[in-house]
This record gives C-alpha cells, sequence and structure tokens, in this order.
C-alpha cells in the first residue's frame, strides 16, 4: 500500500482518556517503532543523544531487535516525520516523549479490504439514486392511501370529504377521481387500483354520463374525456406500449377499446356546447343526457376554458379517425386569433353570444391561466404541422410572452423575487402584485416552450436555443424559485392559494406567512381570505418539467420538502388527504376536502420528479392541463 491512510494529524496529538493504561516499558518499545523518535535524534544535542543512546543500549539487552517498519507504512513514516519535525520546534525538551502515551495509529488494511473500501465509496456516490427511488415509492404510498379513503368512503363520487369519511358530487357527478386517477395508478404500476377503477369505469360510466344532467364543459373535458384518452394509449390502445411512454402495459385493467368507446360518447354529448353556440365560441355547461348546451348564468365564458379543449379533441380525432371533435375545437383559437389582444395578452372572459371579449381585466392565474398554456402546447402536439397551418399558435404564444414580461413581470422588495402580476383593469389601469397559485404553471411551460422538451443542454448543442428562448429560460427559473419561496415563507411549509408581493411604490402591507426565519418573510403578503391550499399541483409540476430540461436537482429538492409537507399536515390517517384552511398556523384546520387533480396531477407530477427521464419523454408526449399526457404526433 504506497499512499498513507486517510487519517488526520491533528489526531497525533489528541489525548483520549477512555484509551487504556498501557506500562512504561511498553510505551519506550511502541515509541522506538515510529518514525517520531529518528526524527528528534536528529535534531537533539550531544547531551541529550548520549542518553538517549543509554536508554537504547538497556532496552537492546533486554528485549528481542524489531523491524520498526514493519508496522508503520513507509508513506505513514514520512508523514509523521515531517509532523514531528514541526513539534520539536515548537518544544525543545523531547525526552518526555518517550514517557508520553503515543498516538495510536490506524490499521493498515489487506489489499482486498482496501478495494472493498473504494468500492463502499463508489456506493455511496451513487447512493442518491436509491434514494431517489425510495421517495419515489413514498409517493406511491401517498397515492395509495390516498385512493384508499376514496375507495373506501367515496367510491364512484366526484370527490371524497376525508374526514367526514363520505363522498360529494360537484363536478356533475361522473366519479370524477376514479377517472382522474387512472392514468397515474397506470404509471405507478399500481395493479390493484388500476383493476378497480377499470372495473368501475366498465360497469358505470357509460350509464351515468346517458343519465346525468349539467356538467361544465372545460372541467369534463380535462379530467374525465382527458383521463379516458390518456389511459386508452397508456393501456396500449393505438400500440401504446413500452416502448414509446416507458410504461408497461398492465395486464389488469380496463381494455383500451372500452375507453375509447366512452370517450366518444361523451365527447359527442360534449360538442353540443360548440354546436349550440351562435359563435366559434362554446358555451359554458352542457346537459349530458339531453345532448343541449346553454351559457353560464352571466352570459360569458372563461378565456380559460373556451380555449383548453382542444389537446383533448385533436387526439379523439386521430384515435377515432373523425375529424369533427378537432375541427370544432380549433375553431376557437383561429377565432381568438384574429380579436385584439394587448400585446399577445387577453382578458379572462369572452362572450359566446358575441365571440368578443368581455372587459379589461388581464391575469395568468384563475380564468387566463391555462389559454397560454395550451397555444404551445397545441403547437407542440401537433409536430407535423408546427411551420403550417399550426405555426401561428406558436407566434400567438410568443407574443403573449413579450407581453409578460414587458407588462406582468415584477421584482418584490426587499429580496427581489420575479413574480407575475395582474391588471384587473387593463393595460392602462393599476399594477396588482397578486399572483395566484394557478400562475407557478408559467415556469413549466416557458421551459417547454423555449427547448420544445429536450434538455437544456441538448438544444444548446444543437444550436436550437434563440436569445428569447434563453430569456423565458431565465425566466422560468426565477419564478420557480419564487414558487418554491410561497411554500417555504409559510409555518406549515405550503402555500397559499393567492399572494401578494411587497414592491417599490406600494405603501400597503399585510400579514406574512408565518415562517420568520424565511429570508423572504417580508416579500410575501398572505391575506386571511387568501391562506388556504387545495392540494394544487402547477408548483410540482412546473418543478418536474425543469428537472427534466435543465438537469438540476434543486428541483427534486424542492419538490421532495413540498411533498414532506403534504405528508405532515393533509394525510387523514383513516385514507386520503385533506386541503387545508390555514397554511400560516400550526395545526392548520383542515377543509374536509380532497381534489381529483390530487391523485391526477400532485402526486403523478411527484412521481415522475423522482424518477427516470425516460419516462413519459417531454419530447414525446405533451400534458394536458389536468396533467393526462397524451403521445406527441
Amino acid at each position: 500500500m504506497s499512499k498513507s491512510l486517510p487519517y488526520s494529524m491533528r489526531d497525533v496529538d489528541y489525548d483520549n482518556a477512555k484509551f487504556r493504561h498501557r506500562s512504561r516499558f511498553k510505551v519506550i518499545t511502541q515509541a522506538l517503532t515510529t518514525s517520531s523518535v529518528r526524527s528528534d535524534c536528529a535534531k537533539c544535542s550531544l547531551g541529550k543523544f548520549l542518553v538517549l543512546l543509554l536508554v537504547c543500549g538497556l532496552i537492546y539487552l533486554i528485549v528481542p531487535h524489531r523491524d520498526s517498519n514493519s508496522s508503520v507504512p513507509s508513506g505513514l513514516q514520512n508523514d509523521l516525520a515531517i509532523g514531528e519535525d514541526k513539534n520539536v520546534q515548537r518544544d525543545a525538551n523531547k525526552f518526555g516523549r518517550f514517557w508520553r502515551k503515543p498516538p495510536r495509529l490506524p490499521p493498515q488494511l489487506p489489499p482486498a479490504k482496501v478495494h472493498n473500501s473504494s468500492s463502499n465509496l463508489n456506493n455511496e456516490k451513487s447512493s442518491p439514486k436509491s434514494e431517489w427511488n425510495s421517495r419515489q415509492q413514498k409517493v406511491k404510498e401517498a397515492f395509495i392511501h390516498a385512493w384508499s379513503g376514496y375507495r373506501n368512503y367515496a367510491m364512484g363520487y366526484d370527490e371524497l370529504m376525508p374526514v367526514s369519511q363520505r363522498g360529494t358530487d360537484g363536478l356533475g357527478g361522473l366519479g370524477a377521481t376514479v377517472i382522474d386517477s387512472l392514468d397515474t395508478a397506470i404509471i405507478m404500476g399500481a395493479n390493484d387500483v388500476v383493476s378497480e377503477a377499470g372495473m368501475w369505469i366498465e360497469k358505470n360510466l357509460m350509464t351515468r354520463i346517458s343519465e346525468k344532467g349539467q356538467v361544465n364543459l372545460f372541467e369534463t373535458t380535462i379530467r374525465v374525456l382527458g383521463g379516458l384518452l390518456s389511459a386508452y394509449h397508456l393501456s396500449g390502445g393505438e400500440h401504446g406500449v413500452k416502448g414509446d411512454s416507458g410504461i408497461p402495459v398492465l395486464s389488469k385493467g380496463t381494455k383500451p377499446e372500452v375507453l375509447l368507446e366512452i370517450a366518444k360518447n361523451l365527447a359527442d354529448r360534449l360538442l353540443s356546447a360548440f354546436t349550440s353556440s351562435p359563435t366559434a365560441i362554446p358555451f359554458s355547461d352542457v346537459i349530458l343526457r339531453d345532448r343541449s348546451a346553454h351559457p353560464a348564468p352571466d352570459g360569458l365564458s372563461s378565456t380559460s376554458e373556451v380555449s383548453t379543449l382542444q389537446l383533448e379533441f385533436n387526439y379523439l380525432s386521430q384515435i377515432s379517425g373523425d375529424p369533427k371533435y378537432h375541427l370544432e375545437a380549433m375553431k376557437v383559437l383561429e377565432h381568438i386569433q384574429k380579436l385584439p389582444k394587448v400585446e399577445g395578452l387577453v382578458p379572462i372572459y369572452i362572450s359566446p353570444s358575441s365571440g368578443q371579449f368581455s372587459g379589461e381585466n388581464i391575469r395568468l392565474g384563475s380564468r387566463g391561466d391555462s389559454y397560454y398554456e395550451y397555444l404551445v402546447k397545441i403547437w407542440i402536439q401537433r409536430k407535423d404541422s408546427r411551420n403550417s397551418h399550426m405555426k401561428y399558435l406558436h407566434e400567438m404564444y410568443t407574443e403573449a410572452m413579450r407581453g409578460v414580461r414587458h407588462l406582468l413581470v415584477r421584482k418584490s422588495i426587499p429580496k427581489g423575487l420575479v413574480f407575475v402580476g395582474e391588471l384587473p383593469y387593463g393595460s392602462k389601469g393599476a399594477f396588482s402584485p397578486k399572483m395566484d397559485h394557478l400562475v407557478c404553471f408559467l415556469p413549466g411551460t416557458l421551459a417547454l416552450g423555449a427547448t420544445k422538451g429536450i434538455t437544456k443542454k441538448k438544444a444548446t448543442e444543437n444550436n436550437l436555443l434563440t436569445t428569447e428562448d434563453l430569456e423565458n429560460l431565465k425566466l422560468a427559473e426565477d419564478l420557480a424559485k419564487t414558487c418554491f419561496e410561497m411554500y417555504s415563507v409559510t409555518s406549515t411549509g405550503l402555500a397559499p392559494e393567492i399572494a401578494y408581493f411587497h414592491i417599490e411604490g406600494d405603501s400597503e402591507g399585510g400579514p406574512d406567512g408565518g415562517n420568520k426565519s424565511s429570508e423572504y418573510v417580508k416579500d410575501i403578503i398572505i391575506k386571511h381570505n387568501d391562506r388556504h391550499n387545495l392540494l394544487r399541483p402547477e408548483t410540482v409540476e412546473s418543478f418536474f418539467v425543469l428537472y427534466r430540461i435543465t438537469e438540476d436537482p434543486k428541483y427534486r429538492e424542492w419538490g421532495w420538502q413540498i411533498f414532506e409537507a403534504f405528508e405532515k399536515y393533509t394525510k387523514v390517517d383513516s385514507g386520503g388527504y385533506t386541503s387545508l384552511d390555514d397554511v400560516t398556523t400550526i395545526p392548520p384546520y383542515k377543509r374536509d376536502k380532497m381534489e381529483t387533480f390530487f391523485l391526477g396531477e400532485t402526486l403523478k407530477y411527484l412521481y415522475l420528479l423522482f424518477g427516470e427521464n425516460n419516462i413519459l419523454p417531454l419530447d414525446k408526449f405533451v400534458f394536458n392541463t389536468e396533467a393526462h399526457p397524451f403521445p406527441i404526433n
């Protein structure tokens, strides 16, 4: 062994009282086997040398000869000699060293054991991978716990009320949690859940679709239709096997052709929202059993809702061979393309009766968010048409992101968090430093729009990134940091539904998040009515996309912190997870509601964040706004 052992000279003079007592005779003999004595002798005076020689002679007569080199490796001898030279200069009288306990030397390992130690070090370096596998399994366990609560107390209802252990229908009574959860279970390999959900869908869903009354077009499309179509592909439909998704097709569960048949039946009824409207803008509500539709009570539709249907209807046309779904849905965006905008930004309401925007309120939170998300995602989905008749979508997205950077992006004080605010009265009105948690979808969308799903490294190597792409990536990372701080600034480590930010020239104050140790506690204001948490997915969604694209492990670490907070404060022992009333107090009051998107989105994105990048790669799959993945054309 040529190298010195991994041991510091600081330990040489360390006096450990737990070392057992040794005789003077043994001290002298062990001292002679070290290099320190030889080192000191070289520097002693003549008188000290004669005394030393006398002592050595006496010992020589008493004990047999020893080869000092046999007990100490040569490399360590040299190291000790150097150290002792320095000690001699500090202390001229070294004779007492013979009567002091010498240091214990670390053992010299045989070559085989040295090799094994190196292997252990290598294993420690690779342990993060096994750690993330373990964390991914924790997410799967959370999903199964959430499902068990739903199955035991709310099976067939839209949502679970986990504290009161009962179900509730708030989405039309189609059993939304079952369908929203199915592709998550397939992705995780949760076979029992796949079997239970599939069996319920086969026995009940077609009947419910034909008998139920009013549903919201948007919510039913993204959750139920989207869930059916995604499960269709992941179950082997359209040859959706492990080759493209990285997910093995399970033997259990509903047959893909059954899922497709149900999806077509549902979509045919939803089409009435388009065909009943006098313009290209669909009505917001559909009566399923009558195949009829009508506008909302105020006569308006949300801009995000009418423009967040196209991924689903496009894919259904692709797999069914019937273009009617695609044609009706795409009329909406073709119409919006022609409407006036503010630097690419649009108001959050639009009228089906006139086909025009209503009001001037511009925001990327509720009622505005997924309009911008789907502009780029539909363009990505239609890979074969990106440079032809779908090109206008990318142009609309590009203009809108310029408008976001110019009109909506600000920095907080005193620490400079980058956030996206609102223009409640249009571009000529006052700026509001308000940011919904929903806006945290934007970092992922910006990153996806910049690289089209490939890694930043690969895009850079192939010179695929424009200056604007790089600006959007930088903004994406800055906003992701802000979204994370919206969590860490609170007492529970969970984000509020809405946050406000301190900005220059705005004297309005307000309560903080409760975590006084946070660096950003003075930047973020959380008003009383905004303190609730609905188990939302947008932040971990962006972490998943940004980790895939930047390969920066901090997004995994941030995601794990959020998951731990969900486990600590929202888990219900009897099954399920609950939304919270106030994230700034401990213990937080429970709202008694588990939204379908907690299983359909939040846990799915966390599971994928901690897993391998070849599972549902972003250059081959596009996720709808409810986290249901569809293959890219």
